[in-house]
This record gives C-alpha cells, sequence and structure tokens, in this order.
C-alpha cells in the first residue's frame, strides 16, 4: 500500500502529501537509490573535475594534496586529503563491496554454485584476458609501466548498472542479474590483487592486530551483542591497523563487510505473531502509546530485529557510498591538465594503448570466451532470453574501468607521468567501451531472438 494510501495515519513530513515532499524530496530520494543515478553523478563529478584542473590546475593540485592531520592525545597523523580519500572514503566503498559480495553469497544469484559458474567463468576470463593483452602490448616496455597490469582487470559497477538501467527493457532482465554477478566476482578479484600485488612491505605486528579485531568482531556476533558503538570502535581500529600493516586499508572494508550478518535475529513469523498478539491486546485494551509505550517499543524493535544487519546497514550506507564517495574520489582523481603534450604522450605510450586495448578488447573477449567454454562443458547455461550478443555486450560494458581502475591507477604508479597517461587512456577507454557496450545491445534487444543461434560466439558477428 503506497504512502498516499494510508489517509488515517500520521506521516512524517518528508512523507507527506504537501506540495514541497510530494514533488521536491520524495523525487529527489527516488532518484538517488534508482540505479541510473550513481553513474550520472560520477559524470557529473568527473565533468567538475577536469574543468577544474584545466581551469585552475595549481588551485587544483594544491586544494588536494594540502596537509591535514589528526591528533589524538600524543598521537599524529598526518597526510594530504587525496590520499585521505583514496586510504579513508574509499575503505566505506569497498565496505558496502563486502556487503554486496555477502549479500550475493549467502542469498543472491551466487548462492546457487551452479548458477554462480557463468558469472564466474566470465569473470575470470575477464580478468585474465585484459591483463595478459596489457602485457602483450607492453612487453617492451620498462618494468615500471608493466606494474599496471590490474588496472585493465577492474570494472566500475556504478556505471556498468547504470548504464544497463538507461537501457531498460531493451535488455533483458536476466542480463543485469548476469552483469551483477560478473561486476561482484570482478570485485572479488581486485580486492585479492589489491592486497597481494599493490600493497606495500608487510608490517605483521600490526596486521596481526588487524586480523585479532576481526576475530573480537566475530567473538562479539556470537556472544550476540548487537550494540553498534562497539563494532564501530572495533571496525575503526581495524581500518587503522590494516593501514599501518601496509596492506591496503580499503581490505579492511572489504573483510569488515563480509563479516556483517546476512540472517536477521528474528524470524518473520515470530514477529508475525507478536505484531497479532500486540494488535490483538490493544484493540480490545487501547494504551495510550504516552503512558504505556512498551508494547511499541516490542513491535518496533521486533520490526527492526526481523531484517538481517547486512540489508539494514547495505541500506544505510549505500546512497552515501554511490552519492557521494565515489563522486569525492572521482574529484580528486580524475583532475588531470588535457594539453597537447600529454595527449600526444598518451597516443603513442604502450602504457595507454595496454590500458585501451585491455578494457576495450580484453574484457569483452574475456568475458565471451570463459562464458562459452562454461556453455560449451556443460558446466552452465546461459540465462532465458539472454543471447550471446548480450554477452559480448555485457563483456563490453564490463570495459568501462572508470573508478576501480583510476583507483588501481593510484596504487600500480607513483610517477606522475604514468599517472597521467593512464588516467587519460582510463578515461577514454570507459567511454569507449560504454557507447560500444549500449550499441551493442541495443541492437541485439532488436533481434529476432528466432533468428539468432545460441550455441556458440560465432553469432556475433552481427554484433
Amino acid at each position: 500500500m503506497s504512502t498516499e494510501q494510508q489517509p488515517d495515519l500520521k506521516r512524517p513530513w518528508g512523507r507527506s502529501a504537501r506540495p514541497v515532499p510530494r514533488r521536491i524530496v520524495r523525487p529527489v530520494q527516488q532518484f538517488l537509490h534508482a540505479e541510473a543515478a550513481s553513474g550520472i553523478i560520477l559524470l557529473f563529478a568527473t565533468v567538475v573535475a577536469l574543468a577544474w584542473a584545466n581551469l585552475d590546475p595549481s588551485g587544483y593540485y594544491d586544494f588536494w594534496h594540502a596537509k591535514i592531520s589528526l591528533t589524538i592525545g600524543g598521537w599524529t597523523e598526518t597526510s594530504t586529503l587525496a590520499h585521505a580519500v583514496n586510504d579513508g572514503l574509499m575503505a566505506i566503498f569497498f565496505f558496502v563491496i563486502g556487503l554486496e559480495v555477502k549479500r550475493e553469497l549467502t542469498v543472491g544469484e551466487l548462492a546457487d554454485r551452479r548458477a554462480a559458474l557463468l558469472p564466474l567463468a566470465a569473470a575470470v576470463g575477464g580478468m585474465l584476458v585484459p591483463a595478459a593483452l596489457f602485457l602483450l602490448v607492453t612487453a617492451g616496455s620498462p618494468a615500471d609501466v608493466r606494474d599496471g597490469w590490474g588496472i585493465p582487470m577492474a570494472t566500475d559497477i556504478a556505471f556498468a548498472l547504470g548504464v544497463l538501467a538507461l537501457l531498460g527493457s531493451r535488455v533483458p532482465a536476466a542480463l543485469k542479474v548476469l552483469v551483477l554477478g560478473i561486476a561482484v566476482i570482478d570485485d572479488i578479484g581486485a580486492i585479492i590483487v589489491i592486497a597481494i600485488f599493490y600493497s606495500s612491505g608487510v608490517a605483521w605486528l600490526w596486521l596481526l592486530a588487524a586480523g585479532g579485531s576481526l576475530v573480537a568482531l566475530w567473538v562479539l556476533q556470537r556472544l550476540n551483542v548487537r550494540s553498534l558503538l562497539p563494532y564501530v570502535a572495533i571496525g575503526t581500529f581495524t581500518w587503522y591497523a590494516t593501514y599501518s600493516s601496509g596492506i591496503h586499508a580499503t581490505i579492511a572494508g572489504v573483510a569488515l563487510g563480509l563479516l556483517t550478518p546476512s540472517r536477521a535475529f528474528q524470524r518473520g513469523d515470530e514477529v508475525s505473531d507478536a505484531a497479532r498478539r500486540i494488535a490483538a491486546e490493544t484493540r480490545d485494551d487501547p494504551a495510550n502509546p504516552d503512558k504505556d509505550s512498551q508494547p511499541w517499543q516490542l513491535l518496533a524493535w521486533l520490526s527492526r530485529e526481523s531484517v538481517s544487519p547486512l540489508t539494514r546497514v547495505e541500506n544505510a550506507i549505500h546512497p552515501w557510498s554511490a552519492g557521494v564517495v565515489l563522486p569525492i574520489f572521482a574529484l580528486a582523481n580524475v583532475g588531470v591538465v588535457i594539453d597537447p603534450e600529454i595527449v600526444d604522450r598518451a597516443l603513442h605510450s604502450m602504457l595507454a594503448l595496454g590500458i585501451a586495448a585491455g578494457l576495450v578488447i580484453g574484457k569483452p573477449l574475456g568475458i565471451l570466451l570463459g562464458s562459452w567454454l562454461a556453455v560449451r562443458l556443460g558446466a552452465a547455461a546461459l540465462p532465458t532470453g539472454v543471447r550471446w550478443s548480450h554477452v559480448v555486450g555485457a563483456g563490453a560494458l564490463a570495459g568501462i574501468g572508470f573508478t576501480m581502475s583510476l583507483f588501481v591507477t593510484t596504487l600500480a604508479y607513483h610517477d606522475a607521468a604514468h599517472i597521467k597517461v593512464a588516467t587519460m587512456a582510463v578515461l577514454g577507454a570507459s567511454v569507449v567501451a560504454g557507447v560500444l557496450g549500449a550499441a551493442i545491445l541495443l541492437r541485439a534487444g532488436t533481434q529476432d531472438a528466432s533468428s539468432v543461434e545460441s550455441a556458440g560466439p560465432g553469432e556475433t558477428r552481427g554484433a
């Protein structure tokens, strides 16, 4: 039942039928929760960053490289604003990724191990082929250039799903599920790559402390502790210990997300029975909530406990992650001064060519080959309504590396020239991949399904 169909309930201002909430507040809230919204906000932040960096290069650089310090007693931590965004705020984004991975593995599409084989095979192909193609293209380049092999492996899930959302009913509903599964497994791969290959020397005592704090969180869950404060305190320490250990701090966000309980504390039938009892009692002997609030507090508590912590936390944080954290990351990292020298360097750089080849060619090729092998070997089948041209289009969309590829760029390179070239390559390749993927999916959506053979990748000639 919609809010407008409940005239007897007293609603808060934001949910009322008044003109401002009805015409402004709720439409904005709906936009922020829409899948396409995060992509649009990210695109806007990218344009702002590029404009800022090119109109006021020194102002942009000075702002994001300004020193900031946090002092507690005799302890002081100093960093630049850009590093605070990459090491601190991005941990929130990776925490949300951990939540999404946990949800998909427990109650989502990846919970069915056989159903997970297709996105698993596609994602593995979509990671290995781009990395191999990058290394092939940069074979004669210096070793520090080849360190960027992880850049074309990544997928920006917000942009990929945003483009799919904009295409709407023109693509099969099952394709979105497949792309989400691929993106989740792709994120797991990126996390492993970052943890193993793009972390500095390990300080084992700090790493042991981080592991111990994760064990402490697990023990709190087993003891049925539900107060938020100890989890926030220990989670913050986990982040700092991981940061101090030399392992990239965003890994702590993933670990905390994976530890979040995915099951509700109260079963639905128990909550329903309790709600019926309270309803019956208050109907026969209505209590004034201002005098006797115990039944209503119990009902409110049961309602909250019937929703899993994972769902509650994800619903609360996801809009902030997609609408605030990622745009700030884009503002801090996308600002590249576009001058003829850098453009010429990028156009003649094996580094840029390797990234572009990996994202634009390697991603769709790897996802297609991985999917085809899984289907050919009988381990999986294409979802209903999904054809091989859809798989190619989805693979092209997975080539939108954008924020994830830029994040790996900041870890792979310390040379400013390499970072500028790689950033331009990621931006250009992501645009090409997005346009190519949308075009392929639009064409595939207009084809007659009965005229397309779904036995192998030969069908993709039309795309």
